[in-house]
């Protein structure tokens, strides 16, 4: 829930009371979504306050509901007036029917019918990244990449694959040295490559200069 925004969690009876020890550890972190979690008695006094309620699960027989997939409900909901609540029944059996009942709208994700089965936390992390995508979550952090190397560092590059490759008669016949050397240089340009990548480059070619060991 945390990873994509989400910290208001309810509980319904909860099998093994609450506060529950094993939680903490299996939460890895998540401590502000455990801390304000409520626990009520019945889903419907769970959901009393809510004006849409969405229920996780696959397809009812006799049950004649809007069906929407975790995408078309992540995107509905951030326009929907009131609090939106979403059911996800125990890990072994899923929701009764009668919590089903409680909804007005059922959500279930088109998977596999030979291979039906999500377990919690999948159904969870399913419909969490849908409605994250409507909110203001940043990307995870990553390095800003350098800037590409300055010219005169590929000018030194070039030469130096020249210098390298020249006695060994790479820009033979000399009819073809202006082309070959003009080729050379388009690739070592266009990639953009930064000074680090540059430095390595030229490191490569250095150890390459050397006499074998």
């Amino acid at each position: 829930m945390l990873n994509f925004g989400l910290v208001e969690m309810r509980l319904v009876s909860p099998r093994d009371g609450w506060p529950n020890p094993s939680a903490g550890p299996a939460a890895a972190g998540a401590d502000i979504v455990l801390e304000q979690a409520k626990v009520y008695e019945t889903t419907a006094e769970a959901v009393a306050d809510c004006a849409h309620v969405f229920a996780t699960t696959v397809r009812k027989r006799g049950v004649t509901k809007p069906v929407l997939t975790p995408e078309q409900a992540g995107q509905e909901v951030p326009s929907l007036p009131g609090r939106s609540a979403f059911l996800f029944g125990p890990e072994r059996s899923g929701l009764e029917t009668e919590d089903v009942a409680l909804a007005r709208t059922i959500v279930t994700a088109p998977i596999n019918p030979e291979f039906g089965s999500l377990n919690l936390a999948q159904a969870v992390i399913l419909v969490a990244y849908e409605l994250s995508k409507h909110h203001d979550l940043a990307m995870p952090t990553a390095e800003a990449p350098l800037p590409p190397a300055p010219q005169e560092e590929l000018e030194g590059l070039i030469g130096h694959f020249q210098q390298l490759l020249e006695p060994k008669g790479y820009f033979l016949p000399e009819s073809r040295s202006d082309a070959t050397r003009r080729t050379l240089r388009t690739m070592l340009t266009k990639p953009g490559w930064n000074h680090l990548e540059v430095r390595t480059f030229r490191g490569i070619l250095s150890s390459l200069e050397k006499p074998d060991r």
